[in-house]
């Protein structure tokens, strides 16, 4: 199985693991299973902190991609035929269009999101699959 990290996952992750579920930091320790961070965040999280709604104290947020590197967390990209199909995933259960995205992404490439977001959970009737 191959899993993708929800934004608040990967920060937590990199800053707050006491945050993190023991399943969660199983998964994303666990040599054997690829864990996959999407630039998706990596822009979600740019533009919070551009807003003040997130800090970090010794960070900037272009220091994020050199230590999801350091912990061999892979790097996701978003390629167009994502893109252009996102208008398929039903709308109504989750608004966050950075959420919305990471789903859409984990539904095209069969990917499991890693999460704590309850809402992401009512996509399973969609093939969406969510641990946390």
């Amino acid at each position: 199985m191959k899993y993708l990290l929800d934004t608040h996952v990967l920060l937590w992750t990199l800053f707050e693991t006491s945050k993190l579920s023991q399943t969660a930091k199983e998964l994303i320790q666990s040599p054997q299973k690829p864990v996959f961070v999407s630039v998706v965040s990596f822009w979600e999280i740019a533009i919070k902190y551009g807003l003040g709604k997130i800090k970090f104290e010794q960070f900037t947020p272009e220091d994020i991609p050199l230590m999801c590197g350091q912990m061999k967390l892979e790097l996701m990209e978003l390629n167009p035929e994502i893109c252009i199909s996102y208008h398929q995933l039903p709308i109504g259960i989750h608004q966050d269009p950075f959420d919305r995205m990471l789903i859409w992404q984990a539904k095209c490439l069969n990917l499991t999101l890693i999460s704590k977001d309850e809402r992401i959970g009512q996509y399973s009737i969609h093939g969406i699959k969510v641990v946390w």
